[in-house]
Formats: structure tokens, C-alpha cells, sequence
């Protein structure tokens, strides 16, 4: 009897003791760093942690930056002659707040819905107007270099899913199927010229300006007589895809 009393003490002894380690692995493992790697062919350098909250809930913080180079598909925006942008560079910086909620699995793995909230902020340099017209019977062909920042705050939804990979299931796969923003944004791009322009050619240049046909972007000019200011404040949008492989931790 003693005996086997002593078994039944040593089974429940090693059965709490199980209990206790797995419970102290999935603390271990409620932690996530990870990368989009399809960013990088968009010069976009980002890193994101994921924390594990419960069964059906995270929450991930995620920063990167857009190294300096020409602006992507600048052709696909761009159909006015004078404005020439195919030299133009940009970089710039994001961070996104990510609440998730998981359908499937859970813990972090399986379908999820992620609205979110980003910020953004561009940096644009090198983009030329050329500024031409006719003046007291003279013709001229003054280039403007316009240069300048803007920012935009915006709240979306993404739809993705997640998987634990390898035999310790450590690393991790985070598809981003799909995600759409939409916010406001704001900023000034100021362009110069070292010709002294006239109030005709002022009234000329802003005419011309305010005439640019450029897709999804609301602004403003002002004109002086070294060039011109385009202030932006409108709609801000965007969407989001991409392949992230991560450590979870």
C-alpha cells in the first residue's frame, strides 16, 4: 500500500511539474520580431514585434524606413510634359500600431483581422517644372527644382495569416494578404528658380500650376518672384502586402 501510494504521489508530482514548464514555454514564446522581406525590393527597412496577448488577441508596433532613390512607378502618376520627374528622389519613414485578432488556431497563429493606424512621412527632392511661356515678345524656359516634406496619418484594415514553422515551431510566417488605409496628409513642396519672375509670369506659373493634373493629391500654390510653394492637405491613402519571416521568442 505504501507503495503504491508512493507512485500516485510521484505521477501527480511529474504531471503538475508538465503543467508548470509548459506553462512557463508559453510565456517564453508570446514574443515576436519579424521582417517584411517584400518590402525590401522597396528599399522599405523595417523590423516589427508582435506581443502575444491571449488566445484570440496581439498587438504589433512596427517602424521602417524608405531608403533614398527614384520614386516608384513615377510614370504611372505622371502625364504632364513640363513636369519632369523621372530624376526625382524620395525617402522617408512609417510606424504602424496593429491590433490583431486571430480566428483560426490562435496564440499568434491562423487567419487574422488587423485594423491598424500608420504614419507616415516623405521626403521629395529634384522634381522639375519647366516653366515656359512668352514675355514683351521674348520667349523663356525657366526651370523650377521643387523639393519638400509631407506627412499623413491614416486607419486601416488587414486581412493576413500566420504560421509557426521548424520542429521547436520558433520560426515564423506572417502573410499579409491585403490591407487598405485612408487619412489625411499635409505638407509643402517649394519649388525655385534663379530667374526673377515677373507678376506676369507669377500669375502665368500659378495658372499653369494650379492646372497639373496629379492623382489622389489636393493642394494649393502661392508664387513669388523666386518661385512657387505648393501647400498639401488632403486625402492620404494606401494599401499594404507583403511576406514576413520572423523569430518568435
Amino acid at each position: 500500500m505504501k507503495k503504491l501510494i508512493l507512485f500516485a504521489v510521484l505521477l501527480f508530482s511529474q504531471h503538475g511539474f508538465a503543467q508548470d514548464s509548459a506553462t512557463v514555454e508559453v510565456k517564453q514564446v508570446s514574443n515576436i520580431i519579424k521582417t517584411n522581406v517584400a518590402g525590401y525590393f522597396m528599399r522599405n527597412y523595417n523590423l516589427t514585434y508582435e506581443r502575444i496577448i491571449s488566445k484570440r488577441i496581439s498587438i504589433a508596433g512596427g517602424f521602417g524606413i524608405i531608403g533614398n532613390g527614384k520614386i516608384p512607378f513615377e510614370s504611372s502618376f505622371n502625364n504632364n510634359d513640363a513636369l519632369i520627374s523621372a530624376d526625382a528622389e524620395i525617402k522617408g519613414s512609417n510606424f504602424t500600431i496593429e491590433p490583431r485578432i486571430y480566428l483560426g488556431k490562435g496564440f499568434g497563429q491562423g487567419f487574422y483581422l488587423a485594423p491598424y493606424f500608420r504614419y507616415s512621412t516623405f521626403e521629395v527632392n529634384n522634381i522639375v517644372y519647366d516653366f515656359r511661356g512668352t514675355y514683351s515678345g521674348f520667349a523663356y524656359d525657366f526651370p523650377l527644382n521643387f523639393s519638400g516634406k509631407v506627412s499623413g496619418a491614416s486607419g486601416g484594415l488587414m486581412i493576413g495569416a500566420q504560421w509557426f514553422l521548424g520542429n521547436s515551431k520558433k520560426w515564423v510566417l506572417d502573410a499579409w494578404f491585403v490591407g487598405a488605409h485612408y487619412g489625411k496628409g499635409s505638407g509643402t513642396v517649394s519649388g525655385r528658380t534663379n530667374e526673377t519672375l515677373t507678376p506676369e509670369m507669377q500669375a502665368e506659373l500659378k495658372k499653369n500650376l494650379d492646372d497639373l493634373d496629379i492623382p489622389l493629391v489636393k493642394y494649393t500654390t502661392t508664387v513669388n518672384e523666386h518661385g512657387a510653394d505648393a501647400v498639401l492637405d488632403g486625402p492620404w491613402a494606401g494599401i499594404r502586402s507583403g511576406i514576413s519571416i520572423g523569430y518568435r521568442f
